[in-house]
């Protein structure tokens, strides 16, 4: 099997370095990577021509993230697509494998990985993910939950059922549920694992649950989330977090952040379900280009794989970048 990686961008030059840096780490090596940019006005681009093998341009006018996708995959060549966010890296060398092993039953139409944060990541945040990506791997999956910043999908498939490009997000969920309710098979590999960096505004968290919640009602014509829901959700969650960074020994550290973490969330949500159901372009602008601003371990053999050392990757690449200026000034 070719594998193909589309990854999508938009001003990602303090992070997608370390992503490319990771690929080309890992002991199984893609067919291509494509980039598909969305208007950068950073470095991301540049940054990316040094390491992939195609850039596609969407312009912010008709970017939505399923189309952003489309794109990617119809530049791509490759049996099965890998769809990591451009703010995300592999932990171990041995990602792609991992993620593409499930491939192997012809009945497979996608796999997605673990997912855990880092230090800039919010206290809230590494439990929805510890809760999200567990240590144990599952196939196949009953449901069709997946996510998009760790994932892969057979393009055969998507030949026939490509991404919805009228969604808000969750796009990936709406593509799960039809692939696997006309026969596919959902894989969760979660020794398959990222680090998914989100450095978010509180108004940036708001925004991107409530696109999630608009999007959830058209997948889920019977999903709902009323302002009881609100009402005790917002303090059942702060009270857990606040509980569990007790007995970290982090409460006071954490507390502003948790309060205000699931404030934004909860609040972002229930307006996503309660908003009127056609976004305006200006919503779409905010939604998709704001204004910039681990709890479990995998039981996992680690003699097999391999920590990636990005510090000395980046250290590698910049000693090749000098070699080559050096043997340039003296041609």
């Amino acid at each position: 099997m070719k594998i193909s990686i589309v990854i999508r961008s938009y001003n990602e030059d303090e992070h997608i370095e370390r992503l490319l840096l990771g690929i080309r780490a890992q002991r199984l090596q893609p067919h291509e990577v494509i980039l598909v940019d969305s208007g950068s006005t950073d470095r991301t681009v540049e940054i990316a021509r040094r390491y992939v093998d195609k850039v596609v341009a969407i312009d912010k006018a008709e970017f939505t993230f399923g189309r952003a996708l489309n794109r990617g995959v119809a530049a791509a060549s490759g049996d099965i697509c890998v769809f990591p966010s451009a703010h995300v890296y592999p932990l171990y060398d041995t990602w792609l494998e991992k993620l593409a092993a499930p491939f192997a039953d012809p009945r497979t139409v996608l796999s997605y990985g673990r997912q855990s944060g880092n230090h800039l990541n919010k206290f809230s945040e590494h439990r929805i993910f510890a809760r999200w990506f567990p240590a144990e791997s599952v196939f196949p999956q009953q449901g069709y939950f997946c996510n998009n910043a760790n994932c892969a999908i057979r393009r055969a498939v998507w030949e026939t059922l490509p991404y919805d490009e009228t969604l808000t997000g969750l796009e990936d969920l709406a593509w799960a549920k039809a692939a696997q309710a006309a026969g596919g098979l959902i894989a969760y590999a979660a020794e398959a694992e990222i680090v998914h960096v989100h450095d978010e505004t509180w108004a940036q968290v708001r925004n991107r649950y409530r696109r999630e919640a608009i999007a959830m009602r058209r997948i889920d014509e019977h999903a709902r989330f009323t302002l009881f829901d609100l009402a005790w959700l917002m303090p059942a969650n702060i009270v857990a977090d606040l509980g569990a960074a007790l007995r970290r020994g982090v409460f006071f550290k954490e507390f502003g952040s948790i309060v205000q973490f699931r404030f934004n969330q909860l609040v972002g949500t229930y307006k996503g379900y309660n908003d009127p159901p056609e976004v305006s372009a200006r919503l779409r602008a905010r939604f998709y280009y704001p204004t910039r601003p681990h709890e479990q371990d995998l039981a996992a053999d680690e003699q097999s794989r391999h920590r990636i050392d990005y510090d000395a990757l980046k250290a590698k690449q910049e000693g090749a970048a000098r070699v080559v200026r050096i043997v340039g000034d003296k041609r």
